[in-house]
């Protein structure tokens, strides 16, 4: 079995990359969600789903395919990960919408969109996992950033358009502010996120679990998201202490339960490559640390992994 893992295809990113790592963290269910919200802000960007997706019908296959895709190009092998490209951009290049304010048809696969929805992905995974516990160094960042050009070529992206470090994130942000907006796509989005249609046995779950995990990816979004959609969010603090104490309490479920979710790609990519390849906390490039989560100063969070210089007391 050594041998046969030596030989392995460690996929695009492999187990020394940051996203080997970062991937692997039960927060990410949490970034997701943050990352749909943040989606919606580009109202042609939202026009698209709005028009070509059923996710209102069936909200929790659309969740599923996301997490499966991200998994396999995570986990999966090379092959695997440029076919599931494929296939997104196949299907990317039959669907069209229409601009809400022009009326103009445009295809979903323009540029500016793929990259603001590859943005908004990136920024949300390395936001909420950093602030809720996960250590990173300002270069870790910069390299899982960078490690996402790869993402990017797959749903039909140049990656040399793409950012590849937190600053040049950062500025692609600020340079799209003036066309962020919220209207009736984004509002449609915000209301079904708070309380998706959920069959009648699980809508307790739903009350108690949902609506948390939904209302902590909101709170998690930047302040100028939150002045769009015209709800307010607690204070950064109380944010950042909730973050830290969800990702804790995820964090305790033995991973053996966790990574056993279909599809299993972890457990697949450990079976693959051996058991060196097991994602792990402890490793290099972080480590988990509850105490200063994303601080760089006294109380204040770290730019450009969503902080946005918002300062909050460092949790404990």
């Amino acid at each position: 079995m050594r041998e046969a893992a030596k030989d392995a295809d460690v996929g695009l990113f492999g187990p020394s990359s940051v996203t080997w790592q970062l991937h692997s963290d039960p927060m990410m269910w949490v970034a997701g969600v943050r990352a749909l919200y943040f989606q919606a802000l580009h109202p042609r960007a939202v026009r698209g789903v709005m028009e070509n997706s059923d996710f209102r019908k069936d909200a929790w296959g659309r969740l599923r395919r996301t997490a499966d895709f991200v998994g396999t190009t995570t986990y999966g092998t090379t092959a695997a990960a440029e076919k599931a490209g494929a296939r997104v951009r196949k299907i990317h290049t039959m669907l069209s919408a229409t601009d809400p304010d022009t009326g103009e048809r445009y295809g979903v696969d323009e540029p500016e969109l793929l990259l603001w929805v590859h943005c908004a992905e990136i920024d949300s995974y390395v936001h909420v996992v950093r602030r809720s516990g996960i250590r990173l160094s300002a270069a870790d960042v910069d390299r899982y950033v960078a490690e996402h050009r790869q993402s990017a070529r797959l749903v039909g992206l140049d990656p040399d358009s793409v950012p590849a470090s937190a600053a040049e994130l950062a500025r692609y942000f600020a340079s799209v502010r003036d066309r962020l907006a919220v209207g009736a796509d984004a509002r449609a989005v915000d209301d079904f996120l708070r309380c998706p249609p959920t069959p009648t046995l699980l809508v307790p779950a739903r009350a108690l679990l949902w609506r948390r995990v939904a209302g902590l990816a909101y709170a998690s979004l930047p302040p100028y998201a939150h002045a769009l959609y015209g709800r307010p969010a607690p204070p950064p603090p109380a944010v950042t202490r909730r973050l830290v104490t969800t990702g804790t309490l995820l964090r305790r479920i033995p991973t053996r339960v966790r990574w056993q979710l279909p599809p299993k790609h972890i457990l697949r990519a450990m079976a693959r490559l051996g058991p060196g390849s097991r994602p792990d906390p402890r490793r290099v490039p972080y480590e988990v640390d509850t105490r200063d989560a994303i601080l760089d100063g006294p109380g204040r969070a770290q730019r450009n992994n969503g902080g946005d210089g918002t300062r909050w007391r460092t949790p404990g």
